[in-house]
This record gives C-alpha cells, sequence and structure tokens, in this order.
C-alpha cells in the first residue's frame, strides 16, 4: 500500500507487463479510494475517542464540584464509536481482499507478454539423433513401466500407476534427489499433505487459484483444507508468523511430496502419459534470504537444479519466463525445460522463481536486523528439483534404442542394479 502511494506510476508500469493497463488503473484507483476511506475513518475515530476522553474527564470533574454536568454521560456516545468501528472493519477487509489479489511486480528484466514473449538464455547439448522415434506411452506399455488403464480404473482420469522396475526407477529418481539436496546443504523435510487455507494465501495460491486445488468439505473441515498442490506452499507455510534468525539465512529446505491438482489432464499428444494429470511426484527446493541474496540464491538454485538434469545426461534449455506466463506470486522465473523426441517440443521439469517479498508479506515471515529492533521481511525462492512425471519420459525418449530398449543414466543404474530396460524383462 505505501509504494502504491508513493509512486503509483511505477506500480501501474510494472503491473501493465501481467494485466490490461485499464485494468491494472481500475484496481488500482479502487484501492486508493478505499485506502482514503479507511485513514478518513481512523482520523474520525481517533477524534471522535479524544473528544468522549475529555468530555469523560469533564464531566467526571463536575460530578466530584457536586456542579450539573454540561456534557451527556459517557456511555452516550458509544453506539456513534461501534458505528464507526464496523464500518472501518469492512473497509478494512475489502481493501484487504482486493490488495490480496494483486499479483507480484515482475522482476525489471522480465518481459511483458504471454508464452510468446518467453526468452530461451541457455541450452545444454544436443536433441539426441534418433531414426525411429517412439512415444514415452509406447516405451512404457513395451517395457511394463506404468499401468495406465489400472491408474484411470483406481482413480479416474488422469492417474496412472507404475508398475515393476516403472515404479522402481521412479523411486530412484527420487531417493537420488533426496541424496544430492542433502549434499547440497538442504535440510529434508516431509510435510504434511493436507494443509490450512492459511498456507494456500500465504503462498499466493488464494484466493485467485483456490478453485484449483482438492479441498475438504467444510464439514470434515471447518478451518479448511486442502491437498497440496505442491511442497513450496508446505515449506513456506511451516514458517508462518516467525521471526528467522538471520546469522542463519539463507536457511535452505526441501520436501518430496504427492502433488495434488485440478487441472485437466491433457489429451494432446503434448500431454499425454504422465506428462500432465492429478497427481505426480516432485521434489521442491526453497530458500528463506535476504533481500540482498536474492541474486545469487537464484542463481544457485537455478544451477543445482540444472546439474540434476545434466548429470542424468538429458538435453534441455533455460528458459526466462515472460511476466504473462509466470505465477502471479512470482517476481522472476526460470523454467528448465526438456527435449522430447516424440513431439520436437520441449517440456518444463523445473521452475526456479524468486517471489521477493510477496509471499513473506502474506504469511508473516521476518527477520530483525542485527542489533535493531525493527523487523523486515525475508525474501523467498523455490524451484522443483525435479518433477519426475515429465523427467521420466524424456529418459525413455531421449534414451531409447532401436531394439526398444531404453540406455538408463550412470547415476540410476547402480540402484537399478542395470543399466538398460529391455522389453519383456
Amino acid at each position: 500500500m505505501e509504494l502504491i502511494r508513493k509512486d503509483r506510476e511505477a506500480v501501474a508500469t510494472a503491473l501493465a507487463k501481467r494485466l490490461d493497463p485499464a485494468e491494472v488503473n481500475r484496481v488500482l484507483d479502487e484501492i486508493q479510494r478505499l485506502d482514503q476511506e479507511r485513514r478518513a475513518l481512523i482520523s474520525e475515530i481517533d477524534g471522535d475517542r479524544q473528544r468522549r476522553k475529555a468530555e469523560a474527564r469533564a464531566y467526571a470533574a463536575a460530578k466530584r464540584a457536586g456542579a450539573e454536568p454540561e456534557v451527556s454521560a459517557p456511555e452516550s456516545g458509544r453506539k456513534q464509536l461501534a458505528e464507526l468501528e464496523s464500518e472501518l472493519d469492512e473497509v478494512q477487509a475489502r481493501l484487504r481482499g482486493t490488495m490480496s489479489e494483486l499479483p507480484n511486480l515482475p522482476a525489471d528484466d522480465v518481459l511483458p507478454g504471454g508464452k510468446e514473449a518467453n526468452r530461451v538464455v541457455k541450452t545444454y547439448g544436443a536433441p539426441p539423433a534418433i531414426e525411429k522415434v517412439r512415444d514415452h506411452v509406447e516405451l512404457s506399455r513395451m517395457l511394463g513401466l506404468v499401468d495406465h488403464e489400472r491408474g484411470v480404473k483406481l482413480g479416474g482420469s488422469g492417474f496412472w500407476m507404475y508398475t515393476g522396475i516403472g515404479a522402481r526407477l521412479e523411486w530412484a529418481l527420487i531417493s537420488w534427489f533426496i541424496d544430492e539436496h542433502v549434499k547440497a546443504g538442504y535440510e529434508f523435510l516431509l510435510p504434511p499433505h493436507l494443509l490450512l487455507d492459511t498456507a494456500g494465501f500465504a503462498a499466493g495460491q488464494f484466493p485467485k487459484f483456490y478453485d484449483d486445488v482438492y479441498h475438504l468439505d467444510r464439514e470434515s473441515a471447518p478451518r479448511g483444507q486442502f491437498l497440496l498442490p505442491t511442497s513450496e506452499t508446505a515449506i513456506l507455510g511451516a514458517y508462518q508468523d516467525e521471526i528467522l534468525d538471520t546469522g542463519k539465512l539463507p536457511l535452505k529446505a526441501f520436501a518430496y511430496t504427492p502433488c495434488y491438482r485440478r487441472e485437466a489432464a491433457g489429451s494432446h499428444s503434448d500431454e499425454r502419459g504422465t506428462v500432465r494429470g492429478h497427481q505426480f511426484n516432485k521434489v521442491e527446493i526453497f530458500q528463506f534470504c535476504l533481500p540482498e541474496q536474492a541474486d545469487t540464491a537464484l542463481e544457485e538454485m537455478l544451477t543445482h537444479a540444472e546439474s540434476l538434469v545434466e548429470k542424468l545426461g538429458l538435453h534441455y534449455q533455460r528458459s526466462l519466463l515472460s511476466a504473462g506466463d509466470a505465477s502471479a506470486a512470482m517476481k522472476k522465473t526460470l523454467d528448465i525445460e526438456v527435449w522430447m523426441p516424440s513431439t520436437g517440443k520441449y517440456k518444463e521439469v523445473s521452475s526456479v522463481s524468486w517471489a521477493g517479498d510477496y509471499q513473506a508479506r502474506r504469511a508473516a515471515i521476518r527477520y530483525r536486523e542485527p542489533g535493531g529492533k525493527q523487523t523486515r521481511f525475508v525474501h523467498t525462492l523455490n524451484g522443483s528439483a525435479l518433477a519426475t512425471s515429465r523427467l521420466f519420459p524424456a529418459i525413455l525418449e531421449q534414451f531409447q534404442q532401436p531394439d526398444g530398449s531404453v540406455l538408463l543414466p550412470e547415476v540410476l543404474r547402480e540402484r537399478l542394479g542395470t543399466d538398460r530396460l529391455t522389453p519383456g524383462r
């Protein structure tokens, strides 16, 4: 709010990278109107309280002197004050609601626009030369790795079941990620999969994306609970309303969880198989840091996530997302996208993002400057490291062999006891 008061033009320019300028101005007009109304009410309430105090003192003094008071008894003004306070509560609630729907202000180097404005900033390796490309769905069936039919039988459309060595491959990836994150200094967390609505608000997913997650009914969960869509929400929410030890920043944590999302499973060739569904596995890395540490933290997280893809031997690219294609809660997002030979396109397996203090403000996560009493908001960053439901298909497709077998990345061979996946094995 303070920034809008001080430099509305700068806020409007930044938000126009994401939203229609006319809509930005409409919302900012409403916010400023509510803010002025709020401040006027506060001033009126403060003045009324001061007046009532003075009248109460005069009334008491007259009574002590045995004279007839010239003012009414103090109780007479309480109804009017209560009405003003109720009106203030209503205005403040409307102001908070309108403010909560504003997206984060994009970083200066983030371009306006949608997917068409995304910019590739790095490429690793080259697409493998494959004479006859089989897609990951065909390879999964040939190798007995994923049972799509029984997954649908169990959960409905958008679900699948890993089987046999496919289940072991999925678990080997997750286990290897965990080992790599521990080596990099991240603390391992296994959070609840059911979270309170306050965690969704803190992460910036609510209220805008409230309908994109699975909620428990209010009778079962009167405080509001939902199945987490990403463990980013849980890690951030775990530190709500805390003042972090400045000496321990950056605080680095990671979590493994399944992720649950209501988004429709894709029928398009780009999203077949395990590429998009209602439940998938992901390991998430997260950092809380001082504002001056954010640039270094972002690059460190990107490099770390990319090192996993490189150690797996996969061809990928790094893309800087435009303001309109990034999450509304993030100032800046860079995607790590692996090559899918069957479609000739890249698919995101990791988004590494910097939220600035946007999430910390909503979650009231602060730090205290050494030797001072004042607290400030930390900066938060998160990154998938990695999501397996797209990495699994990329491994199958990029490492497929003419005989239908798939070579395994060297880092996984010892865990699986073989160097390749073979039909009929």
